[in-house]
């Protein structure tokens, strides 16, 4: 996945809690000046943006960034592929087997996935 590529974020897993990275992250990419859609059944916005409440809401999007539990990411992953997204970057800690099996499973040429690298590194 080239990140120089990315400019529009879809997050799943947004949250307004300062201390979560589902915050940390938003507020961090959204300083680097790029877009990014929240994606939280919890909140109608966060901080002024507004969320959208599942991934079938999102628009295009350069890739799904995943801050939730792998179970949760492994159901949105499933619908979000469904629904045509190929590009997904699961954080630390929202990776599985279970997904990598998945996304391997699909035998799909155009899905492109990152493990272990955290975005907020990455786009330094």
């Amino acid at each position: 996945m080239d990140v120089n590529k990315i400019k529009k974020i879809g997050l799943i897993g947004a949250t307004t809690n300062k201390s979560k990275f589902g915050y940390k992250i938003l507020k961090d990419l959204i300083s680097k000046g790029y877009e990014v859609l929240p994606v939280t059944p919890n909140y109608e916005e966060i901080d002024g943006i507004k969320t959208f409440k599942d991934v079938s809401e999102l628009p295009d999007v350069n890739v799904l960034n995943f801050v939730v539990p792998p179970k949760i990411g492994l159901e949105v992953t499933k619908k979000a592929y469904n629904l045509g997204f190929k590009k997904f970057w699961y954080q630390p800690g929202a990776e599985s087997n279970e997904i990598k099996e998945y996304l391997e499973s699909l035998n799909d040429p155009e899905v492109d996935y990152l493990f272990y690298k955290c975005i907020m590194v990455e786009t330094r």
